[in-house]
């Protein structure tokens, strides 16, 4: 697998702070929700089953992963938040580590 993919007209590469804006159903209403973390995998061989897995940090502190496949349609937009500077193409060691240590090992070179 790439560590980046198209979608959209925008470069996604694993690394990347994003913000995905989806849509979700309650009941009989909907509302959309921001989910902003960074991408640390992009699964998937083809255009139909292409999945994107987002990693943030809560407030209290716990790590909290969403998968997202690409062709939902629920997506209302990806934005690219920051460009993270990464040469792996999956981020599996983000997950020992707190906010500010994966700032540091990202964004810093």
């Amino acid at each position: 697998m790439a560590n980046s993919l198209k979608f959209n007209d925008i470069t996604l590469t694993v690394g990347d702070t994003l913000s995905v804006t989806y849509r979700l159903k309650e009941g009989d209403k909907e509302r959309q929700q921001v989910f902003k973390g960074v991408l640390i995998k992009i699964n998937g061989s083809n255009v139909e089953n292409r999945m994107i897995t987002i990693r943030k940090i809560s407030k209290i502190g716990i790590g909290v992963e969403r998968i997202i496949p690409l062709m939902s349609p629920n997506i209302v937009k990806i934005k690219i938040d920051k460009e993270g500077r990464n040469t792996k193409s999956k981020l599996y060691f983000a997950r020992n580590l707190t906010e500010s240590q994966l700032k540091q090992k990202l964004y810093t070179k």
